[in-house]
């Protein structure tokens, strides 16, 4: 049996992916604006380079590769110009395991949905302050290892640091991040 070949559409692209496209970029930019921009230039960059799509991956896996690019992009801007930006970070994203190094400390015991909707963005906001009291480039390692789950090698390579010193910022910056929590929200 022959392998299906994926085909583009650039005129079905803002109906079928722009959605899923910009929440992708929110969570890893946290700035609705910026995200809206990403995506835009995300649309741009694959009509500039439709000739090299091959069909191996759908219009989607293609398109969130590209985005993906820009992302990284961003950052490696951010980093080359420190002091010109904040970086933060939204510690909640799609996944059953991500943070789940600070959820074994969250009560389990809701007395119904409201409360807990009100109380995770009350965590959310308190993680947040705490996520931008670290320094720049610990937040953005943070932030692409665990959060956007990039691989080791990816951001050694586009941060230029090596594997050991990435996992000892991942430490410092959860052990600071532990600190601000138990300080600022669960001895409350």
């Amino acid at each position: 049996m022959p392998e299906e070949v994926s085909t583009l559409n650039p005129n079905k692209w803002i109906d079928n992916y722009a959605d899923y496209l910009f929440n992708y970029a929110v969570v890893r930019v946290n700035d609705s604006d910026l995200a809206k921009d990403l995506v835009q230039e995300t649309f741009f960059a694959g009509l500039k380079s439709a000739k090299n799509f091959e069909g191996k991956a759908t219009e989607r896996t293609w398109l969130v590769s590209i985005l993906k690019r820009k992302v990284i992009d961003h950052y490696r801007k951010i980093n080359s110009n420190k002091g010109k930006a904040e970086v933060r970070m939204n510690f909640y994203a799609d996944g059953d395991n991500e943070g789940n190094w600070i959820e074994e400390r969250v009560p389990q015991s809701w007395d119904n949905a409201s409360e807990k909707d009100i109380e995770n963005e009350e965590l959310k906001t308190q993680l947040d302050l705490c996520i931008s009291k670290l320094p720049e480039k610990y937040a953005m390692v943070f932030k692409m290892k665990t959060i956007q789950e990039f691989e080791t090698e990816e951001i050694c390579k586009e941060l230029d640091i090596t594997a050991s010193n990435l996992w000892v910022i991942i430490h410092r910056a959860r052990t600071q991040l532990r600190k601000c929590m138990e300080d600022n929200w669960f001895n409350n």
